[in-house]
């Protein structure tokens, strides 16, 4: 990582940013613009004017950037990831997600929440040009509820979408979750979602 930097609005910035990274700079748009390369960590705020077309262009740069919202959204974080951010946090994070962000993202992985990543990755299958997919070897080992429980969350669903359709309460979503990632031998939403796109597809 060459140099860590805040790009904010104005004098926006937050303690816990100084105390997460002591030697990070803070500084505007302008101050920024050309002093951004490739193994910079940039951190964008979101209230800086214009901050998708910003992260695409640093991104393309080779910069790590992770746009930091005060009101995170599904929408405006799939914004995020589809202008090149590698990762989408709470501007109010504590200092350890800060750093654990910075780790994952400086070793090109992807930092979001994980009913975010399950969107992402539930917009790929559809992208695809189909359903998820599941094989009936896995599907077996579920219940009827709980397999439509496992097709909507591979489908991009929440919780809360998923209680919804089925019209059941989010805490008997959890409680179907944790029962279909202890049947298919995974740990969380994303690896159920790569679960069930192994084999054929299969009606819900």
């Amino acid at each position: 990582m060459e140099k860590t930097l805040f790009v904010v609005r104005g004098e926006e910035t937050l303690p816990r940013w100084q105390a997460a990274f002591p030697e990070g700079e803070h500084g505007t748009v302008e101050q920024a613009r050309s002093s951004i390369g490739s193994g910079d960590l940039v951190w964008v705020s979101e209230r800086v004017d214009e901050w998708p077309t910003l992260v695409r262009q640093w991104s393309q740069r080779g910069a790590a950037v992770v746009v930091l919202s005060y009101r995170p959204s599904q929408a405006q974080g799939l914004e995020a990831l589809e202008a090149g951010a590698r990762g989408y946090v709470h501007a109010l994070a504590n200092v350890e997600v800060l750093r654990q962000a910075a780790t994952v993202v400086t070793h090109q992985g992807l930092w979001v929440g994980p009913e975010l990543l399950s969107r992402v990755v539930g917009s790929s299958f559809r992208a695809m040009g189909g359903a998820p997919r599941a094989s009936r070897e896995w599907l077996e080992r579920l219940t009827e509820r709980e397999r439509a429980v496992a097709l909507a969350v591979a489908d991009g669903q929440s919780n809360k979408e998923v209680a919804r359709r089925l019209a059941i309460s989010d805490r008997t979503v959890k409680s179907h979750l944790s029962a279909i990632f202890r049947k298919l031998e995974v740990r969380d939403r994303m690896q159920l979602v790569l679960r069930l796109s192994q084999s054929e597809t299969v009606d819900s």
